[in-house]
């Protein structure tokens, strides 16, 4: 349990506590702190802070106090926003190390749950890295599993714009596992990335793509891996600039391709009958620069038709080859 001094509530100017420097959060969102900072005007602030003091000799041979932040960062940054002068604060006894301050600070922002999954896999790296922890030794700190651990700080193993991604909010934590699924194929890996920010595919959805994907793991059933069908994707991708995936069954097969609108279909036409190499994700991309000026469709119900007579027009392309 911890021990704090005098077991009692001590109030301290705000600017007199110093930033905890281990404090795993780097984002802190300015919308959020100063609804919080209209709360505490309101209501004051109804958990305290917790810090650690420290007496140190001036120059001139007096005593000066230090407080160090090592809980309770947004309550601190709010009410500096909302204008107040002091805090409420419990002030630990001891000091602390700086292993001790860092995991402080996670196992308090970890009960809140005020880390997002990034700073969280950052500060069970910078344990890892900085004071050699086991993974294993990292969950019992935290009351989580060795595999919680080491599943979370592969985040940080995929390419900075989809952890600034995490960070921001724009894809969530379950995205990550079939992100990670792809990293032997970056260029599948960013199509599926767009796919989850731009139209906001679910969580399923993006593991049922990505185990479609994945060489390894989407093929695992198959008896032999056909080189040769993989190379016809690729080739298929680059000419048409979207996913294209070869399923063969037991008597032939099929070809699966990814659309977005009838446009993209008939642009997959025109692709198949002029033969020219595109990007992999051309249409993707399209798609998406397309989406904010795209109209509301009015014409919703005959979608069916539209997309079949598209169909059979692909149907009675004889001249494509790959």
């Amino acid at each position: 349990m911890p021990q704090f001094l005098n077991d009692a509530v001590f109030w301290i100017e705000t600017e007199k506590i110093k930033p905890n420097p281990f404090q795993p959060r780097r984002e802190f969102d300015e919308a959020k702190l100063n609804e919080l900072a209209d709360s505490i005007r309101m209501y004051g602030i109804l958990q305290p802070l917790v810090v650690t003091r420290k007496e140190i000799v001036r120059d001139d041979g007096g005593l000066a106090v230090e407080y160090e932040l090592i809980s309770g960062e947004r309550r601190l940054r709010a009410s500096r926003i909302a204008g107040v002068a002091s805090v409420p604060t419990l002030i630990r006894r001891g000091e602390e190390s700086d292993r001790e301050k860092l995991e402080l600070a996670i196992i308090e922002n970890l009960q809140r749950e005020d880390l997002n999954p990034l700073d969280r896999a950052r500060a069970f790296a910078r344990l890892v890295q900085e004071f050699g922890f086991k993974h294993h030794e990292i969950g019992k700190k935290v009351g989580k599993s060795r595999e919680y651990v080491s599943n979370s700080m592969r985040i940080l193993d995929l390419p900075e714009e989809m952890q600034k991604a995490v960070s921001e909010g724009k894809i969530n934590d379950g995205h990550t596992r079939p992100l990670l699924m792809l990293s032997s194929r970056p260029e599948e890996q960013m199509t599926l990335f767009k796919e989850i920010v731009f139209r906001r595919i679910t969580v399923r959805e993006a593991e049922l793509t990505a185990r479609r994907q994945a060489p390894d793991r989407a093929r695992s059933k198959e008896l032999i891996a056909d080189p040769e069908l993989i190379a016809l994707e690729e080739k298929l991708r680059e000419s048409l600039g979207t996913r294209v995936k070869i399923e063969r069954q037991q008597n032939g097969g099929k070809i699966m391709i990814d659309f977005f609108s009838n446009e993209d279909l008939k642009g997959i036409l025109d692709l198949m009958q002029s033969n020219h190499a595109k990007s992999p994700t051309e249409l993707l991309d399209r798609h998406i620069a397309q989406m904010p000026s795209r109209p509301a469709s009015d014409a919703a119900q005959n979608e069916p038709e539209k997309v079949q007579e598209i169909i059979d027009d692909i149907y009675s392309v004889k001249n494509f080859t790959v």
